[in-house]
């Protein structure tokens, strides 16, 4: 039988999960979403390959995955028995086929994240947002963010060990944004390196705190050094909020 190549668009409240991609003696989302492929296959293993991989506690409000399987599904009751099998954790937004060459990573052209931070203590907003309850220079932090815009290699931003080639990453956008009640921090690029958001983010809020200036920014950067950078911020306040593919219009439906 022909191969058919199968996108899922879902989310995920990633607080009780270490992060996307499956590993030994932990709960992960990828391993979650197998299983109930598997069982809805009669028992036939699916491997399911994400857009990325989120680390322990980081939620995605977007996300796409992927599998092969020469089983004819249909969208609707897939959908609707993923969303019945799965926790209340993670949500099956979209079900369709793509062509086999389209890939859930290697495909995608740009991601979106935002990390959230709240100035005030509330209950209702804990597990995904970061309390900050000292006074930020907003203007200060978007200057910086400018200055992230003009340079390519953010190795000081990544985690020490990554087995990765390459520190390159080409950003797009980088800015905070002020509400009444939050404070939003939004970064797309082409691709990131891994803790490289949250430590961003912690270097951003030290020069909003006067801790840092915008010239320790550029030496920091320079200098490809992760100690030199600031702290990586809690993961519960990241979301992988936006994936962008070249084919979007056509396969993609719109947020």
């Amino acid at each position: 039988m022909k191969t058919q190549r199968y996108f899922l668009k879902l989310s995920y409240k990633g607080t009780h999960f270490f992060g996307w991609q499956i590993q030994p003696n932990a709960i992960t989302v990828q391993e979650k979403i197998m299983e109930a492929l598997t069982k809805i296959n009669r028992g036939n293993s699916i491997k399911v390959t994400g857009c990325g991989r989120t680390d322990t506690g980081v939620h995605a409000s977007e996300f796409y995955a992927h599998f092969d399987s020469e089983t004819e599904f249909d969208s609707q009751k897939i959908k609707h028995k993923l969303n019945c099998m799965l926790s209340e954790d993670i949500a099956i937004h979209d079900f369709f086929i793509v062509p086999n060459d389209l890939h859930s990573r290697f495909s995608a052209t740009s991601r979106t994240y935002n990390y959230f931070i709240h100035q005030e203590k509330n209950p209702f907003i804990e597990e995904f947002s970061w309390l900050v309850n000292r006074e930020l220079n907003i203007q200060l932090m978007n200057e910086a963010c400018l200055i992230l815009l003009k340079h390519k290699n953010f190795k000081c931003f990544s985690k020490t060990i990554t087995g990765q080639s390459s520190f390159e990453c080409d950003i797009t956008k980088a800015e905070w944004t002020k509400t009444e009640s939050e404070l939003k921090f939004t970064i797309t690029a082409n691709r990131f390196l891994r803790n490289m958001v949250r430590a961003i983010v912690g270097t951003l809020v030290e020069i909003g705190e006067g801790k840092k200036k915008l010239s320790d920014l550029e030496f920091i950067l320079a200098s490809q050094d992760r100690s030199s950078a600031g702290i990586s911020v809690p993961a519960k306040g990241l979301f992988l909020s936006k994936i962008e593919y070249a084919n979007d219009k056509k396969y993609f439906s719109p947020n």
